[in-house]
C-alpha cells in the first residue's frame, strides 16, 4: 500500500506522543514493504532529511504561530496529498482531522483513516476558538473518515456514547532498549535508583506543577530519604509562561532538575536507571511515556484519570488527580519501600511486553487500512476491546 501520515510535527520524534507514534508505526510499515510517506514541518524536521528508516519525508512549510502552526501545515499537506495517488491517508489527532474531508471528498480512490489520540480541547494552552475548532475536529474525526481508530478503551466508549460510532481500539506501544551505560546522565550528577523521573511536554494539563509542589513538601518535612532527586524531562510547546512558572516554583531546589527535551541514548539511560516514574497529568490519551517507563521496569505512580488507570492496571499506584497532598503521601510511601517498588516495576514490565508491542499494533492498523479499502468495508465490524 501507498500510505501517508498527516498531523504529526515530524519524525524522528524529539518529543510528543503523536510524533513517537508516527515514527514507530511508519518505520514498521515501511519495513513490511509498504510505501510510506510522512508529512513533516520544516520547523521540526531537518530539511536535509529526505528519508528516515525507510520512510519518505515530505517537507512542507507552516505558519509558525501557536494557533496556525498545526492547521496550516495540515492544510498544505492535505492539498498536496490530493495529487499523490495514496491508497491511505492517515490523520493523527482531532485537530488535523478537521481537514480530513479534503481527501475524503476530493479524491475517488484514496481511503481516509483518523486516529483519535486524546481530547485536546481540555488542554489549558488553547483559547476558546481553538477549543471550538478541536471539538469540531473531534466530530469530523468520528464521522468523515472511512475508519476511526482510538488509542484507549475509554475513548472507544466515549465515541460510542457521544457519536454512536464504532471505533477500532488500537493502543499505543512501547519501544524499550535498556541501557547499562550512565555516561549521559552524569551531566546532572544522577545516581542509579536515586531519582524520580517524569517525562513529557511541559504543558499545564500534564500536571508537573503538582509534582514539584509535592516533592518540595517532602523535602521540607525531611521525608525524601537518601537525598532523592526529581528529574523532569521535556520542554514546552507554545507554553513559555508555564515553563517559566515551573522554574519559578522550583527555584533554589538543587534536587529538582530540568533536563530539557532529550532523545536517543540519553532518554534510554534516564529510564534505565530511575527509581520511580511519576505521571501527574490531568488528561491523557494513552501516554507513550508511561508505557515506556513501565516497559523499562519502572514502578508507575500516576494520577487516577481513566486513561492512566487503564494502562497501569494493578501494576502501580494511583493518587487523586490534582491533589498535591495525596501525591506527596504516595511518594513518601514508595520512596521508603524499595522492595515493593521493584515488584511493581517487574509486573509493569511484564504487562507492557504482553499487551503493548509496536509490531502487533502496526499489523492491526494495516488491517484497518485493508478494511477501509475493501469494497464492502461497511460490513466489517469495528472492534472495541
Amino acid at each position: 500500500m501507498k500510505i501517508a501520515f498527516i498531523g504529526q510535527k515530524g519524525i524522528p520524534a524529539k518529543s510528543g506522543g503523536i510524533e513517537k507514534h508516527a515514527e514507530e508505526m511508519s518505520a514498521r510499515m515501511a519495513k513490511m514493504g509498504h510505501e510510506v510517506f510522512v508529512y513533516v514541518r520544516n520547523n521540526y524536521t531537518s530539511k536535509k532529511m529526505s528519508k528516515f528508516k525507510g520512510v519518505n519525508l515530505i517537507h512542507l512549510p507552516s505558519i509558525g504561530t501557536k494557533h496556525l502552526d498545526a492547521i496550516s501545515h495540515t492544510f498544505f499537506a492535505s492539498v498536496h496529498a490530493l495529487f499523490c495517488g495514496y491508497d491511505i491517508i492517515h490523520y493523527h489527532g482531532i485537530g488535523p482531522s478537521l481537514l480530513s474531508w479534503i481527501p475524503k471528498y476530493l479524491t475517488f480512490r484514496t481511503k481516509v483513516v483518523s486516529t483519535f489520540h486524546c481530547q485536546d480541547y481540555f488542554h489549558q494552552k488553547w483559547g476558546w476558538f481553538a477549543r471550538l475548532s478541536l471539538k469540531i475536529g473531534e466530530y469530523i474525526s468520528c464521522h468523515v473518515p472511512h475508519k476511526t481508530i482510538v488509542v484507549s478503551k475509554s475513548l472507544a466508549e466515549y465515541v460510542k456514547e457521544k457519536y454512536n460510532r464504532n471505533a477500532f481500539y488500537i493502543p499505543n506501544g512501547a519501544d524499550v532498549k535498556i541501557s547499562k551505560r550512565t555516561d549521559k546522565i552524569k551531566q546532572w550528577e544522577l545516581k542509579e535508583r536515586k531519582y524520580i523521573l517524569s517525562l513529557g511536554r511541559l504543558i499545564k494539563h500534564k500536571g508537573i506543577h503538582y509534582l514539584i509542589e509535592a516533592f518540595k513538601q517532602l523535602e521540607d518535612t525531611a521525608k525524601t530519604p537518601n537525598n532523592f532527586k526529581l528529574v523532569i524531562v521535556g520542554d514546552g510547546f507554545h507554553t513559555d509562561d508555564y515553563v517559566r512558572y515551573l522554574h519559578t516554583i522550583a527555584y533554589g531546589r538543587e534536587n529538582i532538575i530540568f533536563t530539557g527535551a532529550q532523545s536517543g541514548e540519553t532518554v534510554r539511560q534516564l529510564f534505565s536507571h530511575a527509581y520511580l516514574f511519576v505521571q501527574p497529568s490531568e488528561s491523557e490519551g494513552m501516554s507513550l511515556a508511561l508505557l515506556e517507563a513501565m516497559g523499562y521496569g519502572l514502578a508507575p505512580l500516576v494520577s487516577d484519570i481513566k486513561e492512566n488507570v487503564e494502562v497501569v492496571g494493578e501494576e502501580g499506584v494511583t493518587f487523586a488527580s490534582k491533589s498535591v497532598s495525596d501525591l506527596k503521601s504516595k511518594l513518601a510511601y514508595l520512596l521508603s519501600r524499595p522492595d515493593e517498588v521493584a515488584k511493581f516495576g517487574e509486573n509493569a514490565n511484564k504487562r507492557v511486553r504482553e499487551k503493548y508491542g509496536w509490531d502487533s499494533i502496526a499489523r492491526e492498523t494495516l488491517e484497518v487500512y485493508e478494511a477501509a479499502i475493501m469494497k464492502n468495508n461497511e460490513h466489517v465490524e469495528a472492534k472495541i476491546g
